[in-house]
């Protein structure tokens, strides 16, 4: 089995330098083939030269949604896997292996790992904690670490590119429907976590991020790219 690991990225240099060598460190542990896409998604800074001198292959993806950029590496891809992983997220040793563990099993269409959010603000661990339990109630998953056989991946069409948030758990739940139409399961990696960084959080009012991570509020702008401007753009950290 080959995987393809795809990393959306825009202006990150300051992350990447974290993120691909923990992916190179699951790669080599996984147990079958790797291959590493990033997606520069029109990079003003060093994206693209630290993509490269890592071994990664390079997919440019001009326009500026996530969906889209997602869509722009999974169509580059090689793999019989899809995995998602944002540019700003740590991954564990382990969690490539345990992919291809879960991958395995002819059955299984795909899944996720657990998000451990870091932020300073205690009143956000509280709050991003409690919509975390309420979407594993609800079999919702967040795409900091996503993955798919590529078949399903073809079969849903991808994200949805007229949406500019909630892509991730908008194609986890359709994912989830496709299971359920054919026999097939996810598998939600519950002891494999995942760290993205917290700067979206730490870096903006805790009353807008409130209003951000809102699923009403997502809900309704979800096909709006000026209400998510700012937060693709948030100061790195």
């Amino acid at each position: 089995m080959l995987v393809s690991v795809i990393v959306p990225a825009f202006n990150e240099e300051l992350y990447l330098p974290y993120s691909l060598p923990s992916l190179q460190r699951a790669a080599a542990e996984c147990g079958c083939g790797v291959e590493l896409i990033v997606v520069d998604n029109a990079s003003t800074d060093r994206t693209a030269e630290i993509a490269r001198a890592s071994g990664a292959r390079i997919v440019c993806e001009p326009a500026h949604n996530v969906a889209r950029v997602r869509n722009a590496g999974a169509a580059a891809a090689r793999g019989d896997v899809f995995v998602f992983v944002d540019a700003d997220t740590v991954v564990p040793r382990e969690f490539l292996y345990r992919v291809n563990q879960a991958m395995a099993d002819p059955l299984c269409l795909g899944g996720a790992a657990n998000i451990v959010h870091r932020v300073r603000s205690k009143v956000l661990r509280a709050y991003l904690g409690a919509w975390q339990w309420v979407g594993l109630k609800l079999g919702m998953a967040q795409g900091a670490a996503q993955f798919c056989r590529a078949s399903a991946f073809r079969a849903l069409n991808g994200y949805d590119e007229a949406q500019f948030m909630g892509e991730d758990v908008d194609f986890y739940w359709r994912l989830r429907r496709l299971g359920a139409a054919t026999s097939g399961h996810l598998r939600f990696l519950h002891d494999v976590k995942v760290v993205p960084s917290p700067r979206r959080f730490d870096t903006v009012p805790v009353w807008r991020t409130l209003i951000w991570t809102n699923p009403v509020f997502i809900w309704a702008f979800r096909k709006s790219g000026s209400a998510w401007a700012q937060w693709y753009v948030s100061p790195p950290r």
